[in-house]
């Protein structure tokens, strides 16, 4: 059996229920099998139990637009346009199996619309990770930069954006190794190619991208603390996301670190990609 998405759960508790002290109680509980995380939920509970009362607000209706307020306190979007005759930088972070290669040719797609763009292979030791991203590139008719397996990542950052500013400016889009359980070497290696990006790309042009399953729940904000440590996250890309997915990682990630989501990718194809909206976000999560 599927499990209930929060929405579910949220509809189910109002199912005839009085709001009483046992009915925040289940919401915390159906906040923190959300993906909201415990600190956050226990949190948003006592608030909106506070505010409920204040009001005396006692109408689902009323209810459910408090608990959205709340929750668009915390997730904000972010819009990411690179500038004509500049050479900007985007570096995609995420740990391995997000969707990190696939994200990279559906930002490319995106952004190959207004102007030009160029795929760094970064990943240079997972196993036919640039044989992917140059798969991606053909298909698209969008260049890719890769060396041999196993060279320096970011001497591959280094020479993409040479083409790139070669071109007049251009837009490179840095798809980089998420290998978690060696976090050492991983977090050097992101921290060298950090330093190039930030010398090579033109001023205010350079940007860190985190991809994260929507699906992964607690695991999600663990992994936006050790890439935020690392180098700092400037937004979110959420991959694998549809609305029956619990969905509440956006409003934990934003909450913990104020880190904005700037896309939704909604399935395999090119095209399920979009602008997070933080309003239509909230309303899928509450039903």
């Amino acid at each position: 059996m599927a499990k209930q998405s929060f929405a579910e759960k949220l509809k189910n508790l109002f199912g005839g229920k009085k709001v009483d002290d046992e009915f925040f109680d289940d919401l915390t509980d159906a906040l923190v099998e959300g993906d909201i995380g415990a600190k956050t939920a226990f949190q948003l509970t006592d608030d909106l139990q506070k505010i409920c009362k204040e009001k005396r607000l006692t109408e689902e209706s009323d209810i459910r637009a408090e608990l959205k307020k709340m929750l668009l306190g915390f997730a904000k979007s972010v819009s990411l346009e690179p500038q004509k005759g500049k050479t900007s930088i985007y570096m995609l972070l995420g740990v391995n199996g997000v969707g990190k290669t696939t994200t990279a040719a559906k930002l490319a797609k995106h952004y190959a619309k207004s102007g030009d763009v160029i795929m760094a292979a970064a990943d240079t030791f997972r196993a036919a990770a640039e044989e992917q991203l140059e798969m991606h590139g053909e298909r698209l008719g969008i260049r890719v930069v890769s060396h041999q397996h196993g060279s320096d990542p970011s001497s591959v950052v280094f020479d993409a954006a040479d083409a790139a500013r070669a071109k007049g400016g251009a837009l490179v889009l840095a798809d980089t190794a998420g290998r978690l359980h060696n976090k050492e070497n991983l977090v050097r290696e992101l921290q060298k190619i950090d330093r190039i990006a930030a010398q090579k790309a033109d001023e205010g042009c350079y940007k860190k991208l985190l991809v994260i399953d929507a699906t992964t729940g607690q695991n999600a904000v663990r992994q936006a603390e050790v890439f935020h440590e690392a180098v700092g996250v400037d937004a979110v890309v959420l991959t694998k996301y549809d609305s029956t997915a619990k969905g509440g990682v956006a409003f934990a990630v934003g909450k913990e670190f104020g880190i904005p989501v700037a896309f939704v990718c909604t399935g395999e194809g090119y095209d399920d990609i979009q602008l997070f909206d933080p309003d239509s976000y909230a309303n899928e999560f509450l039903g």
